[in-house]
This record gives structure tokens, sequence and C-alpha cells, in this order.
């Protein structure tokens, strides 16, 4: 008997058929001889509906009560979901995060977990019961109702697995697995059977939209195996692991995209120490990511500033900037939303030599301007204008033969 944790996002349940398909799979699993525990996305859009309520109510709503109502769409799933389950004769007992209970900090909106409780989950198992979680949300010291951020049921499933040892986390969506890049933007993308927790983490950082960032970071810590598996068929999808040798002989493993990130750019910045904290600490209090940034060359004492940091985050990074521009002597301050990430990823980096040159070549042939760059060990990162997106990523698939191996493959 293994012990399997399964996550179902809100495309997978985001009508009654649909959430009966579901019903059927994982009592499918269970009849299997497993035990099982699951975790739910709201349905599809839902979470976007409530988002537009708090929007349409407030520009500025309180984050306590904005975690109180978007934490509700999962509420409705785990209810649906094992009422059908009732229905077709299995024990099934639904728990919110407060409930089990999910710990986390205060950070409304981005809250971190910072435990799981396991004993009632457990003991559900022990008499039977398919457990059916909400995902996305928790609760803070305080008893606040808290959420992950958004894509956070993914980190609710691998944190669950973690919690209780699972033997494997399957994350159900609408494709079959991670690909090169976008197949609905390059049709020649391909699955990948197996991936490292080191490339997933870049490529869901990136914008890769399977894998929410914090979700693989929990499975690297805790060692989880996830399986990424679509809904909708049994083939097999994409395992997400430890790093082998076999990985390593792939020197770009994908390429992704992200266009939900601004950017923005402070001129005339005073070329003096701790301005730099000056402008950056209070982006830190307000839980404002910052991602890329660049400073140019001091001239006359001054020099420009650009960062990046997400669209959702533009507004209120803009006004906090504009209120430190007085205090630190700058000249002016603008933002740009139409910018693009684009991204080439893979573990075969760390010993090969002359990939990024290969990208920015690819790049130049196209005209296509590099406006900042970012690298690690297994990455390299450009923000382009976002019109060229679909055809950076189109050509630098091919650049670095992902294409190839998929007619390889069919071969």
């Amino acid at each position: 008997m293994a012990l399997v944790v399964q996550k179902y996002g809100g495309t997978s349940v985001g009508t009654v058929e649909k959430i009966r398909n579901v019903a059927r799979r994982v009592a499918k699993t269970f009849d299997d001889g497993n035990d099982v525990v699951v975790i739910v996305s709201a349905m599809a859009g839902e979470t976007n509906r409530l988002v537009a309520l708090a929007d349409e109510m407030c520009e500025f709503p309180s984050e306590r009560e904005y975690d109180v109502l978007v934490s509700t769409g999962e509420q409705v799933t785990i209810a649906l979901l094992s009422m059908c389950l009732q229905s077709m004769g299995y024990n099934a007992k639904s728990y919110l995060g407060s409930q089990i209970p999910v710990m986390t900090d205060s950070a409304h909106s981005r809250a971190r977990i910072k435990s799981i409780d396991d004993k009632k989950v457990r003991e559900d198992l022990k008499n039977g019961t398919i457990i059916i979680v909400a995902g996305f949300q928790g609760i803070d010291d305080d008893g606040n109702v808290t959420t992950l951020g958004r894509g956070g049921s993914d980190t609710s499933a691998v944190a669950v697995a973690a919690a209780l040892k699972a033997d494997v986390c399957e994350i159900y969506t609408d494709v079959d697995g991670v690909y090169t890049t976008d197949p609905r933007m390059v049709p020649e993308a391909r699955k990948i059977e197996k991936i490292s927790y080191e490339e997933m983490l870049e490529m869901a950082s990136l914008g890769a939209k399977v894998l929410q960032i914090r979700s693989v970071e929990f499975a690297k810590k805790y060692n989880v195996v996830v399986h990424v598996r679509s809904t909708f068929n049994d083939k097999p999808g994409t395992l997400v692991m430890k790093e082998d040798q076999e990985m390593e002989t792939v020197l770009v493993s994908g390429i992704a995209y992200n266009k939900d990130e601004a950017k923005i750019s402070i001129f005339g910045v005073p070329d003096q120490p701790g301005i730099a904290a000056q402008i950056f600490s209070p982006l830190s209090e307000a839980n404002i990511t910052v991602d890329m940034i660049i400073q140019n060359v001091s001239q006359d004492g001054k020099t420009d500033m650009t960062f990046t940091v997400l669209k959702t985050d533009c507004k209120k990074a803009l006004k906090i900037v504009e209120d430190v521009m007085g205090k630190i002597g700058a000249s002016g301050v603008k933002s740009n939303e139409n910018i693009s990430k684009i991204s080439i990823i893979g573990v075969g980096m760390r010993s090969h030599s002359g990939i990024a040159q290969t990208m920015f070549e690819t790049l130049a042939k196209e005209g296509i301007n590099i406006e900042m760059i970012s690298t690690s060990e297994i990455k390299v990162s450009c923000i382009i204008d976002a019109k060229y997106t679909e055809l950076a990523v189109r050509v630098l698939h091919e650049a670095f033969g992902l294409d190839k191996a998929a007619v390889e493959d069919e071969g």
C-alpha cells in the first residue's frame, strides 16, 4: 500500500462533470490499494471572479479580508468532490487549511507554510477515509485565514506530501507534463520525461506555468518525487526529481518566458553607499519581490537604476519609489509593463561554455534588442520587448535543437 497525494487544478475541477471525472480517478487510485489525500484548487475562473469583486469594492482592499474572500473558492470544490465520492459509496472527508491545520506566517496573499499537523489526517487514513484538502490556504498564529499566492495549491500539495512522507505527489493539470517550451507557442515542443528540481525551479521562477515555484522548493528540500500528469488521460507525465547523469548530457532542457513582469527605471540616482538600501528596503517591507536589477556606470556622481517586479506589484512599487525619490535626490522614474523575460534552462550549462553567446547571437539575428540580462549556474534570462516574445521562443527552441530532439524521439 502506498500513500499517494494528488492535486487537481482549477481546469481539472472547472465543472460538476469534471469534478465527477476527478472523483472517478481518485476512487480508482484508492481501489488499487492506496491511501489517498487530494488537494484541490478553486473551480477555473472562480478566484479571478473573487479578485474582481474585491477590486470593484475598493482600490486597496484590506489584505486580511482579501484572503478571507479569495480562499472561499477552494471550500466549494472540496465539498463538491467529497459529496461526489460519498455518493459513489466511499468514505470521504473535506478539510479547510485551517482545520488540519496548515500553519503559515502572516504575509497575507503570499503566506509561507511553517508547519502542518498531520495527526487528524493520519487518523482518518487509518479508517479508510479519502481526505480532500483545500489548497492555497492556511491559518496564522492569530487564527487569521491566509492564502499562499496564485498557484499556491501546488505548494499545499507538496507540503502535505512532505508532512505525510507520501510515496509520490501527483500534480494533475490540463497538460500531460513539462514541455521544452509552451507547446501552444511552439508545436514542435516535446514532453520531458524527467527533469531535475533545479531545472524545474528555474522554469517555475521564469514563467513556466506547470508548477508553482514554492512547490518545487518544498519538493527539493524534502526530496518529494513529483509526477506532473494530465487529468484527462492516463499517459505518464514528467517526473520532477533529483538530478542524475542522464540529465547533465542535455545542454538546454527548456525555454521559458514570462510576460507578467514590469520594469521600473530610476534616473539620476546619487552614486553613494546606502542608496540602494533606501530604494529596495521599502519594497521588501511591502512584500514586493524584485527580480532583475541593473545599474549603469556612474557619470558625474549620478547613475540610473532599473529593476523588475511583478506587474501586479507595479503600481504599488511605483508609488513607493516615487516617495523615496525625493529623499535620495533622484531626478525621475518611469515604468514599462510591455516587456517579456525569455530564459534558457539546463543543468548541462554547468560544464559547457558558449551557451549564452548562442542565445545572444540568435536574438540579434532576428533584430531583437536585449534590455537586461541575468544569469545563474543553469540559466540565462533576457528582458526584451513583449511583442517579440513568440519569435524569441521559437528561434531559441530551434537554435538549441529542442525541436530536433522531438523528431528523433518520434523516429
